[in-house]
């Protein structure tokens, strides 16, 4: 077949790639040079203002905070030089007019309590821990600062403070006077502090403890830490460390230190504000231009190529009644579509040859197994009858040769593979009525059929090799007569033949052997000739299902389709 030639067209690769490289290029190179310089300058100023700020803010007021701590304690520290009615009289006026104040309370130097005056609330009389009072730095300093802690000297009443302790001069019994001041106003501020949407700030000292942070809970749970020992080394300012800026800003006249934490990713909004804005001119002018070009390759290429789609899709759905017709575009859809032709004629060859094939093989597999039905019944048969009328039973035999002849005259069914299930039943009746001369009435029987099967196919000869291994490994090697039900019923879209005996039985070793014996074996060799049969021509679903257990007797399953008159190949 000579190949058809075409006019010489423009290279499709030659077009396409000049085309998607130079959009590309010009594109993707202004896109990237504008968005990463905007957004990295954006992201780094923006971060560090916003960070710097927002701590500068926090310290301011935690710095007013101690600096109004430490202006009351300046007046207790006064007070206690007043006598006693006076100086209980100037702290009450202290405690109501600065209603942060918890408690002013005095100590020995051992930490023993004095004195305390509160509004309300009068003190223990055991005090088993006093959180107030530090010991520690009782005996290097002559003035100290709590971490903020829970107040625990009084009864039913636990306010959150933080103790401002200073040594007395002069006192005879009082060593240490502190001052109880509500952490809670500092506490709420330094919680409200938020730095973009997941950022926050919180107190630490200058050893890196931490005196408050906004999740305390998570801290003290384990859940979550902050590495105060690596920020307690930094300066003041502003830092820097992969996607997490930390601004340090230290409290006038106190330990404490700000430490405001945030994210480089949170604090980019006004940049990506400015990048939409450029990236959204620089989407438009390239969707105009994607689309000029999509238009141009969609006259060029696409449709074309679909065409050639639609057709391999209609040529995989139903390649035997498939006829191509050939697409025309560039010249190289052109030579696919010739290819494609090519190919399309040389598969529906091979498909036609291998069908072909498979269905003489398939016959071939069929005959095979039929020719394995075990001949020896035949001369057994014919041994009988001649034994019969030696005897002079003419009658027997001439009723044994009468059934001999339908078993045969069944057996042949025109040639056909599938016979109506009434003939099948007929074949077993005669088997069975052969051996029961040959046996001596060693065994009974029972059909129980639905008539609604009667009319449906099912392969020639397959319940006389069920029978037959019923009666030789079943009934005859029992002392005692035996019985054979032969059953055929409906199972849903299915059809089901049961031929139960209550002989000997077997184990589930010999249930395998009989499904699995290979030709040659001389045992089970119909079982297995009927399971293969079965599964040839209806498939893997159907076949045998045994199920036996010894001296109680065996239940031989034959699961197969209902199949009416030309729904099958019968030849």
């Amino acid at each position: 077949m000579t190949a058809l030639r075409h006019p010489r067209r423009p290279r499709l690769l030659t077009m396409l790639v000049g085309m998607v490289a130079g959009v590309t290029a010009v594109v993707l190179g202004a896109v990237s040079t504008i968005f990463i310089a905007q957004y990295r300058a954006g992201m780094v100023q923006s971060a560090r203002t916003t960070s710097a700020q927002a701590c500068t803010q926090a310290a301011v007021t935690v710095a007013r905070y101690v600096r109004d701590m430490n202006e009351v304690m300046d007046l207790v520290q006064t007070s206690m030089e007043y006598e006693g009615a006076e100086r209980d009289e100037f702290l009450r006026d202290l405690l109501r007019v600065r209603s942060d104040v918890v408690a002013v309370t005095t100590y020995t130097e051992d930490g023993t309590l004095v004195d305390c005056w509160a509004l309300g609330h009068e003190p223990r009389t055991e005090i088993l821990q006093n959180l107030s009072f530090d010991a520690q730095s009782a005996a290097v300093s002559d003035s100290y600062v709590t971490p903020p802690h829970v107040e625990t000297i009084f009864e039913g009443y636990y306010p959150w403070v933080v103790t401002i302790a200073a040594r007395l001069e002069g006192e005879e019994q009082a060593a240490w006077v502190s001052l109880d001041i509500s952490f809670s106003t500092i506490s709420e501020y330094i919680s409200s502090v938020g730095i973009g949407a997941h950022g926050y700030c919180f107190l630490m000292d200058e050893e890196g403890t931490i005196v408050y942070h906004p999740q305390q809970q998570l801290i003290y749970s384990g859940l979550k830490s902050e590495d105060t020992a690596h920020l307690a080394e930094l300066g003041d300012g502003t830092w820097a460390e992969k996607t997490v800026i930390y601004s340090i800003t230290g409290i006038e006249n106190s330990t404490w230190r700000v430490v405001g934490v945030s994210y480089v990713d949170e604090l980019v909004d006004l940049s990506v504000q400015a990048m939409l804005r450029i990236c959204l001119a620089v989407v438009v002018t390239v969707l105009a231009v994607v689309l000029g070009a999509g238009w141009l390759l969609s006259r060029i290429l696409s449709r074309p190529l679909a065409a050639l789609a639609s057709a391999m899709e209609r040529f995989e759905q139903d390649a035997d009644h498939f006829a191509y017709e050939p697409v025309a575009g560039t010249r190289e859809v052109e030579e696919l579509s010739d290819s494609f032709g090519h190919m399309v004629h040389r598969i529906q060859h091979l498909m036609a040859t291998v069908r072909e094939e498979e269905v003489n093989l398939r016959k071939t597999e069929l005959k095979a197994l039929q020719a394995q039905i075990n001949p020896h019944f035949l001369y057994n048969t014919l041994d009988s009858i001649a034994w019969m009328c030696e005897q002079g039973r003419n009658t027997d035999a001439v009723n044994m040769v009468h059934a001999l002849a339908r078993l045969f005259r069944i057996s042949i069914s025109k040639g056909h593979e599938l016979i109506p299930i009434r003939k099948e039943l007929e074949h077993a009746e005669s088997y069975l009525q052969i051996q029961k001369y040959r046996y001596k009435n060693q065994f009974s029987y029972d059909f129980q059929v639905d008539e609604s099967c009667l009319d449906c196919l099912c392969n020639k000869i397959t319940l006389q090799p069920i029978l037959e291994n019923a009666i030789a490994h079943g009934l005859d090697l029992m002392v005692e007569p035996g019985h054979i039900d032969v059953e055929v019923c409906r199972d849903g879209q299915d059809i089901l033949f049961r031929v139960r005996d209550d002989g000997v039985g077997m184990d589930e070793e010999q249930v395998r052997h009989i499904l699995h014996s290979e030709p040659g074996d001389r045992t089970g060799i119909g079982i297995k000739n009927v399971n293969d049969r079965l599964r040839i021509y209806f498939g893997e679903g159907y076949g045998l299902h045994i199920e036996s257990e010894p001296d109680v007797g065996t239940c031989v399953e034959i699961r197969m389709p209902q199949v009416r008159e030309g729904e099958y190949e019968t030849k």
